[in-house]
């Protein structure tokens, strides 16, 4: 878990803070939370039962994108250190590698028009309703996804690519709903994937070829997947200004060699293999076909 500085502490005493960690650590996004009045909340997924209590947590989407601003626009940096014990700072891009936004279109219709605010209600072109018939259209085996709001796979070349604020913003002239939907409107079945690329290490008079690696994070938007922890310190910042992390549920990994990202002394290995699982098993769940997934996986190699 970080704290608001940034500093990067272990996510669980029983984990050692090994780099692929760390790497975890900082590149989850801590995005600030208010409360909704749980009498006034309209579930539209039977399958989640708000948490205990008189509010519910959540956070809109704008918010989260916030969150990546400076790293879309500097790097996020990590620290790393090397079999030598040498330290350096490496920074990565994030880049959007793809999202999808499942929503409950009439739940979003009766909140906008409760709110007097009928401007709020998008008018989407090509709206994709799944029908349940193929392509894993059922969630659980009976829940439809809904309708499906907004879709992206970046397939271009890496060097081709803007950061992840930049590409939000552009897609957000055409589909304002990027930024002013809450994660309770959107589906279980939201989720984004979000690739990091390597732009340069401190100190840089190192080549050293493990900082080459390149990870791809996959993260749920919606809040029947946010739990409501709360001996979270992260939740304990002011009444006013409550925090929820969002960290990674899958990974997926590219020239990954040697022992720099793998620690043989630790749970990495374990932890990879667990975390690869999930993205694979989320993507065939969806039917869907992630390009920088495929990527991944025909080419990162292990030593």
């Amino acid at each position: 878990m970080r704290t608001k500085g940034g500093q990067s502490v272990a996510a669980s005493g029983q984990f050692a803070c090994t780099n692929l960690r760390r790497f975890l650590d900082c590149m989850t996004p801590v995005v600030p939370t208010r409360c909704l009045p749980k009498a006034t909340f309209k579930n539209p997924n039977r399958l989640w039962q708000p948490w205990e209590g008189d509010d519910i947590e959540y956070f809109t989407l704008g918010d989260l994108w916030n969150t990546y601003s400076e790293w879309s626009a500097y790097g996020a940096g990590t620290q790393v250190v090397l079999d030598n014990e040498e330290t350096v700072f490496q920074y990565y891009v994030p880049y959007l590698s793809a999202i999808q936004i499942y929503i409950d279109w009439s739940s979003v219709e009766d909140s906008c028009s409760d709110e007097g605010d009928t401007g709020n209600i998008w008018m989407v072109k090509g709206m994709d309703y799944l029908s349940g018939k193929k392509n894993g259209s059922f969630w659980h085996g009976k829940e439809k996804l809904g309708f499906l709001y907004f879709q992206y796979f970046e397939t271009a070349s890496p060097y081709g690519r803007i950061p992840l604020v930049d590409k939000i913003n552009a897609f957000s002239r055409s589909h304002p709903g990027l930024k002013s939907l809450k994660s309770v409107d959107v589906l279980p079945a939201s989720w984004m994937a979000v690739s990091w690329y390597p732009i340069y290490h401190i100190p840089s008079n190192r080549t050293v070829r493990d900082l080459s690696t390149c990870f791809l994070t996959y993260h749920t938007l919606s809040s029947s997947f946010q739990e409501k922890e709360a001996d979270d310190p992260m939740r304990k910042v002011e009444d006013s200004e409550r925090m929820m992390p969002l960290p990674p549920f899958g990974l997926a990994t590219y020239k990954m060699q040697g022992r720099v990202w793998n620690d043989p002394e630790s749970t990495d290995q374990e932890h990879i293999i667990s975390m690869l699982s999930a993205a694979a098993s989320w993507l065939k769940q969806l039917g869907v076909q992630h390009h920088d997934f495929n990527y991944f996986m025909g080419l990162r190699q292990y030593s």
